[in-house]
């Protein structure tokens, strides 16, 4: 085992959420909006590549390792075959992905690194699962929290509210903090000291 392997460094960073504009900012869209927040700070720019049926951007983090960051084009719950389009094409093992998505189990303000693990219910999980063939590879969760009993996609495709949205820019500051860090000195470093942070929201007027 090489000693990246054993830190478990990622080197493909997947976002999920759904392509088209009505779906921008939503909650089920963290994921692609926490990639976003990381090409943005790490200077790097997104090409669509039909090949890949997403969007990728490549190039060095701070520190200068090289990442592929990646939004699949092809909606929630085929994000599966543009992962494996990028795993075969760079020859990349599934261990070398972190995918990055909503979770309803944790509140706003919250994240949460995994190093493996099941969908959890996840349709974009449930896709990259299913077409990478394993469930170890890494995971950051982002709350979006729960929504009333029977308004679940409501929730997950609405919008943050003002004090929320307050908080998720936060929030994806942390997420890029703790992704540095596991990108230098390995997930497992990041998850105990990030997993267990929150940002609390502000109380309203």
């Amino acid at each position: 085992m090489t000693q990246e392997n054993a830190l478990v460094i990622p080197r493909l960073i997947i976002g999920l959420g759904n392509p088209e504009p009505k779906y921008d900012r939503t909650r089920h869209n963290i994921g692609f909006e926490t990639v976003d927040a990381l090409a943005r700070d790490w200077g790097l720019s997104w090409q669509e590549n039909k090949r890949f049926q997403g969007l990728i951007a490549e190039g060095n983090a701070p520190r200068g390792q090289k990442i592929r960051l990646l939004k699949p084009l092809t909606y929630m719950n085929r994000s599966g075959q543009s992962a494996r389009s990028v795993l075969d094409w760079y020859k990349l093992p599934a261990e070398s992905i972190l995918a990055i998505y909503d979770d309803m189990d944790l509140p706003v303000g919250r994240l949460r690194i995994r190093l493996s693990g099941s969908a959890g219910g996840h349709n974009g999980m449930k896709s990259l699962i299913a077409h990478v063939g394993t469930e170890n590879f890494a995971r950051l969760r982002v709350g979006i929290g729960k929504g009333r009993e029977k308004e679940t996609i409501s929730h997950v495709l609405g919008r943050f509210t003002a004090a929320e949205n307050e908080a998720i820019e936060k929030v994806l500051d942390l997420a890029r903090k703790a992704i540095e860090l596991g990108l230098q000195e390995g997930l497992p470093k990041a998850m105990s000291l990030y997993n267990n942070q929150s940002v609390e929201l502000s109380p309203p007027p």
